[in-house]
């Protein structure tokens, strides 16, 4: 009886969680290929706006637009309000203003195509890097000189622990930098 049991376990059930192993690996890899992958990704957005001449040219601090960056995890996509705080007098007749201003009238937010996307099993905290003095281009690049936002740096998981683990190198304009925590649960919560 014990050797049926163990061929059965052999030649069926060893197959069979082999095969799903492979599957689950292969399935994940390919699933999350846009997080590993997506330098370079800069998508199409609704309204043409420039970070070149905003952050750039008018040198306006990406806290001014990215509101609570410095309170909270996420840095909110500006609204409507926010771009009309301007935009109700500088450069009206632009198709761009046009297009922002029915958006505004209309009390709709404008469907912004996210750029910047880490992992959903992964949580990061901007207040928690914004309050250091990291500045946004250690992760996002050189913000102020682009026309259109593109990733320009992974946000893997080794290039967050590149990071962490030699933060002297990596962010040589901070004074008496210290290394970030790199145990699992930093980030895996």
């Amino acid at each position: 009886m014990k050797k049926s049991v163990l061929d059965y376990a052999l030649k069926i059930r060893l197959p069979i969680t082999i095969f799903v192993i492979i599957v689950a690996y292969t399935l994940t890899y390919f699933i999350s290929r846009p997080e590993r992958d997506g330098l370079g990704y800069a998508p199409e957005q609704p309204i043409s706006y420039s970070h070149k001449l905003h952050a750039g040219e008018l040198n306006i601090d990406c806290q001014y637009c990215h509101i609570g960056v410095e309170r909270g995890r996420h840095a909110i996509i500006p609204s409507t309000e926010i771009c009309m705080n301007c935009h109700t007098l500088a450069n009206k007749d632009s198709l761009s203003i046009k297009i922002l201003t029915k958006y505004y009238n209309d009390g709709e937010q404008i469907p912004w195509k996210r750029v910047h996307k880490i992992p959903d099993y992964a949580y990061f905290n901007h207040s928690s890097h914004v309050n250091k003095g990291i500045k946004c281009e250690s992760c996002h690049g050189n913000i102020a000189s682009m026309e259109k936002v593109a990733q320009v740096h992974s946000f893997t998981m080794a290039n967050c622990l590149n990071c962490h683990r030699n933060a002297k190198e990596r962010l040589p304009y901070l004074k008496d930098v210290k290394n970030g925590p790199d145990h699992c649960n930093a980030c895996h919560r």
